[in-house]
């Protein structure tokens, strides 16, 4: 990281002091968290236009009388361990480049005490290290990917000369397009990426967007019921438009779903260009100043409380 870049990371995932940021100042800012049933300081307590509540999400209850399982998925343990994303690793089971013991898997499925014996295209699996979580301020014109076909630049590019030499394989949680830029979280855990990737964590994406066109609070408010583009329908959106001038708008919005190009797509859609757009935060951590092309590792510390602290909201 670059002498003297700062960023203001949460002392526990419901506390988050907001950094400066590129482009206009933030409208009425606030700490966002992990969601959760109320409180100013929870993103799961803030309302939208008119004091309407977000609907909560549907839970499954564990069944009591179901005997408990003595270790995990394959899978599940290989995310841990940084290999890939469960689902990555779902893939290479399929593709028969896991084993144990010499002998293919050919199941996810497959219940596991430890990682003894299990290999991944011949080589063997280390156990976990402890979870690292590092932010990352992606500028324009990279590809969010380890390798591109076509030999753009990849994300991967500039963490090279971002990231201290013995910093172990990291995963990208979620995606921001080639064009797109702004904070991107990286892990060495593909369970805890996957937690907070998944739509039902409510972890809240905040956006910035540049656009050019007509458009007033009332149509970016009737975002928070959501919207259907194209047959794709997208969830609830919080968005404020922060300033104009001219034809020229700056409009922050929050989302929780993260689906592809969802901010452009819904932006289009209200007949707005979108000239630039910017990640300034997701959950509880925010841009603030740190330069672009530059990472930052959060403190073990906070990482676990954040990770604490979604375990017990997805329990809920």
């Amino acid at each position: 990281m670059a002498h003297g870049a700062r960023v203001n990371r949460p002392k526990n995932p419901n506390d988050r002091r907001h950094g400066a940021r590129s482009g206009p100042p933030r409208k009425g800012g606030g700490p966002r968290g992990v969601p959760g049933k109320g409180g100013a300081n929870n993103a799961g307590g803030r309302r939208g236009p008119g004091g309407r509540k977000p609907q909560g999400r549907d839970t499954q209850i564990p069944d009591p009388n179901l005997p408990k399982r003595d270790g995990d998925r394959i899978a599940k343990l290989l995310a841990r361990a940084g290999i890939a994303s469960r689902r990555e690793v779902e893939r290479m089971i399929e593709d028969g480049r896991v084993a144990i013991d010499g002998e293919v898997v050919t199941t996810p499925a497959t219940v596991l005490t430890s990682l003894k014996g299990v290999t991944v295209d011949g080589n063997p699996v280390g156990a976990p290290e402890r979870t690292r979580l590092f932010l990352f301020n992606k500028p324009a014109g990279l590809l969010t990917a380890e390798r591109d076909p076509k030999g753009r630049a990849t994300i991967y590019t500039a963490l090279r000369n971002a990231l201290p030499a013995d910093t172990p394989r990291l995963m990208p949680i979620g995606r921001l397009d080639y064009n797109t830029e702004g904070l991107l979280l990286l892990t060495n855990d593909g369970e805890f990426k996957r937690a907070l990737e998944l739509p039902s964590s409510g972890i809240p994406r905040t956006y910035r967007a540049k656009a050019m066109g007509k458009v007033g609070q009332n149509d970016l408010e009737a975002l928070f019921e959501g919207v259907t583009v194209d047959g794709v329908h997208y969830g609830q959106i919080e968005a404020n438009l922060e300033r104009r001038s001219g034809l020229q708008n700056w409009i922050e919005l929050t989302l929780t779903e993260g689906k592809n190009r969802e901010v452009r797509n819904v932006l289009e859609h209200l007949g707005l260009q979108v000239s630039r757009l910017l990640r300034i935060a997701y959950g509880p951590y925010d841009l603030g100043d740190l330069p672009r092309g530059a990472a930052v590792e959060v403190k073990q510390g906070e990482v676990e409380r954040f990770r604490k602290a979604l375990s017990r909201e997805r329990a809920k």
